[in-house]
């Protein structure tokens, strides 16, 4: 196999759910880790972060920022990265919003980050229309709540679980416990 195949598999690999699941929300905005970026690239986070501080004037705040230790913990707990000491960062990892990841493109030339980019913009555009239809149908659903003002509790619940469905709990409010010897689970 040649290296241009090797290198339109390893784009091909890089699917719409594939970016969905690296995609994050961190101070209200969806970002994307830079070893995240960095493992789609095909390059090294140090490599990757090295391109962005040799072209500071392209990644002003609000493209680029880096995480505090708080909002780092709790990236951690979420997806599992290692610990200080563990073969971990570190340091704080930066984080990029879609702006940034736009600019990535810029400082990384490159097929692939060209076509990993391009695959990266469109995740983000499907999420944004996501969002707006479910923005829509809760509207529509707050109207059809308040124009039967005498709705009956049916009615009630089937609006809730349309909601929950729509914005599911977080993955982190998962409840946790034992089970005693000797209980059996139903």
């Amino acid at each position: 196999m040649t290296a241009k195949n090797n290198r339109s598999e390893e784009t091909a690999l890089v699917t719409f759910d594939v970016i969905e699941r690296k995609i994050y929300i961190v101070r209200n905005q969806k970002v994307m880790l830079d070893s995240d970026l960095a493992a789609l690239y095909g390059v090294t986070t140090f490599n990757l972060n090295k391109a962005v501080k040799r072209n500071p004037k392209r990644f002003p705040e609000d493209f680029m920022f880096q995480l505090a230790a708080d909002e780092y913990d709790s990236l951690k707990f979420q997806i599992g990265i290692s610990n200080k000491g563990r073969g971990g960062r570190r340091t704080m990892p930066y984080v990029f919003t879609e702006q940034g990841v736009a600019m990535l493109s810029s400082v990384l030339n490159s097929e692939r980050a060209v076509q990993v980019n391009i695959g990266i913009m469109r995740t983000f555009v499907s999420m944004r229309k996501m969002l707006s239809t479910n923005e829509e149908v809760d509207k529509r659903l707050t109207e059809l709540e308040n124009k039967s003002g005498e709705t009956d509790e049916n009615f009630k619940k089937v609006f809730a679980a349309i909601r929950l469905l729509m914005n599911p709990p977080n993955k982190s409010d998962k409840e946790i416990g034992f089970i005693q010897k000797g209980k059996k689970i139903k």
